[in-house]
């Protein structure tokens, strides 16, 4: 990631929401949430990490998940978002550090701390007082809204009977000294290159990486093969944005615990491994090793396997059971980090809820569609890709007609779904072989409506810069460590 990204990262919530979302107490706009982080990117930015690769990556893939936060915040009629919990390698600052036996002789610390916040101003409060970074800056941000220098108007709410935006004159920033929030969005607009200009200026460094990778990538593929083969693993898998270094080094430190203690190993066959940032099995039955804990941390969880994978086979039997109360339909999850025991609480709080109601719906009416069973929703929804939303204290029959009243809508969805997902697979195979990349992907959170226009414009645009290069559709222009190009779904021409 470059501080460009983090610029047109910011740009982007900005641009989406100002108008929406102008005026709101305790709101920053993306302008002003830059200002406000500018201490804590110049202390974890993976830049200043060159001689540092697994630190590097951590704060890359942490940025990333932080701007995912930020950018859920601003989503409109977000109610909560998910606890999210991220890592950052701190280097020392001017700044006083409260915790100095936290520092690494390297020149850095590592900090974690998990992201509650509801909205912007008070996730960017707590992103650098877990930092231990100065707040004295947020004064001015943390106004009351009748007194802020920006001259917004507060929230209608206890009190106010109305809400109405206050859009001030250009003379009014000049006359004042304040920052212009539409100006300072412009000249962040004005960063971003376009794709041709950017690929110009990158492309070396990009084939200069990816050839300095390929020896360990061949070692990671052989690892990977070693341990499937050692342990019958269905599979191992990352989370997206790590390197290649990092995946060598957890694949080895698996090896080693293998070797150290071969009896703790013996549970895991028949999985797929999946390291991430917390130990334990996902609602898929997949183990997920945390790529931050111990041998010991990891040990304990192979001897629990067993427990984990019962738990995981009653899972599967609530959801049967819930399918076949509510005419056939398939209960999924969709977030694939989420433990089993959060997932298993879930369904049998759902389920025990159906029970005591005996709903009129055919056994087979509403096969073929899927659902979700959420915490954290207070009504049902309809998600665009075709699934439902179904909160767990939904009254039952509430969700009866809800479900049979948007069953066709959602069919519909479905098959609209299922289009996309061909149509972008043939327009990405389109593009590996006239581009003639290596290989080229998307970021979990592109979707099809926005990665099919994106590979018909590289088709349109056959920049012969990309050839043989690793790309990935993100939501920013970045270079990887390995050589892997990061390119925005909506890059301009």
């Amino acid at each position: 990631m470059s501080v460009t990204s983090l610029l047109r990262s910011a740009m982007r919530l900005g641009n989406r929401h100002l108008n929406r979302h102008w005026v709101q107490q305790r709101t920053l706009s993306g302008a002003d949430a830059i200002n406000a982080l500018r201490p804590f990117y110049f202390a974890v930015h993976p830049d200043f990490f060159g001689q540092h690769p697994r630190e590097r990556e951590v704060n890359e893939n942490s940025l990333k998940r932080l701007n995912g936060y930020l950018e859920s915040l601003q989503k409109p009629g977000t109610r909560s978002v998910k606890p999210t919990k991220l890592t950052f390698y701190v280097r020392e600052t001017k700044e006083k550090i409260e915790y100095q036996q936290d520092i690494i002789p390297s020149g850095f610390r590592s900090v974690s701390f998990t992201l509650q916040t509801k909205d912007v101003l008070s996730t960017v409060m707590d992103v650098l007082l877990s930092c231990s970074l100065s707040i004295e800056h947020m004064k001015e941000l943390k106004a009351s809204p009748a007194e802020s220098p920006q001259g917004r108007e507060p929230v209608a709410g206890s009190g106010n009977p109305f809400y109405r935006p206050i859009k001030w004159d250009k003379t009014y920033y000049s006359f004042t000294g304040f920052r212009d929030p539409e100006q300072e969005l412009e000249q962040a607009m004005r960063v971003e290159p376009t794709l041709g200009l950017w690929l110009r200026n990158n492309e070396k460094d990009a084939v200069k990486k990816q050839k300095a990778s390929l020896p360990r990538r061949e070692e990671l593929k052989r690892l990977k093969k070693e341990l499937c083969q050692k342990f019958a693993l269905e599979d191992i898998r990352w989370q997206r944005s790590w390197g290649i270094t990092h995946r060598c080094c957890q694949l080895q430190s698996l090896s080693r615990l293998s070797q150290q203690s071969p009896e703790a190993v013996l549970n895991l066959r028949g999985h797929t491994i999946l390291f991430t940032d917390q130990s334990g099995m996902n609602a898929s039955g997949h183990v997920m090793l945390g790529t931050m804990d111990v041998h010991h941390q990891w040990t304990k969880l192979f001897e629990r396997l067993p427990s984990y994978r019962s738990l995981h086979q009653q899972t599967e039997t609530l959801k049967e059971r819930i399918s076949h109360v509510l005419g056939g339909i398939q209960v999924i999850h969709v977030d694939r980090l989420g433990s089993i025991e959060e997932h298993y609480s879930i369904l049998k709080s759902f389920h025990q809820r159906l029970l005591p109601r005996r709903l009129a719906l055919h056994p087979r009416s509403l096969q073929g569609l899927v659902m979700t069973v959420e915490n954290d929703r207070s009504s049902p929804g309809l998600h665009e890709m075709g699934h439902f939303i179904i909160p767990t204290t939904c009254e039952p029959r509430v969700l009866q007609a809800f479900l049979q009243s948007r069953a066709d809508e959602a069919r519909k969805r479905i098959r609209r779904s299922n289009q996309l997902r061909v149509e972008e697979e043939e327009v990405l195979l389109r593009c590996l072989e006239a581009l003639a990349l290596r290989s080229l992907s998307k970021e979990p959170s592109v979707s099809h409506t926005q990665m099919i226009p994106c590979c018909r414009r590289l088709l349109e645009e056959r920049s012969p810069l990309m050839e043989g290069l690793r790309v990935e559709v993100s939501h920013f222009y970045s270079v990887m460590q390995d050589g892997d190009l990061c390119i925005p779904w909506d890059w301009k021409g």
